[in-house]
């Protein structure tokens, strides 16, 4: 079993990896929120895991959130961690760099 997804998005400048769970509404809203801002995205829903899959994805999860919750959103191999759905700080984060580039 293959346990990353791949969402395509016209938004590609980052590397973007989501820990979540399937049934986990703010999993849900980050994806939805990531989707709308058509940013290209992999998840991983660890609840659907068994095994040496599973816990190998606990223990990386674990490096970036000791607590291991879910959703928790790595950006460019961890020089940006957001745990939690928090809308305003993913929207900063991923449209930081467009204003950069509209600059030069």
């Amino acid at each position: 079993m293959n346990s990353i997804d791949i969402v395509n998005g016209k938004k590609d400048d980052h590397d973007i990896k989501v820990f979540t769970i399937s049934t986990c509404a703010w999993c849900k809203k980050v994806k939805k929120l990531l989707r709308s801002m058509d940013v290209e995205f992999r998840y991983v829903d660890i609840d659907l895991l068994e095994g040496e899959e599973k816990n190998k994805v606990r223990e990386e999860l674990e490096e970036y959130n000791p607590k291991r919750s879910c959703p928790t959103m790595i950006i460019d191999g961890g020089d940006e961690v957001i745990i939690g759905f928090k809308e305003d700080k993913i929207k900063e984060v991923l449209e930081e760099e467009k204003e950069d580039e509209e600059i030069h």
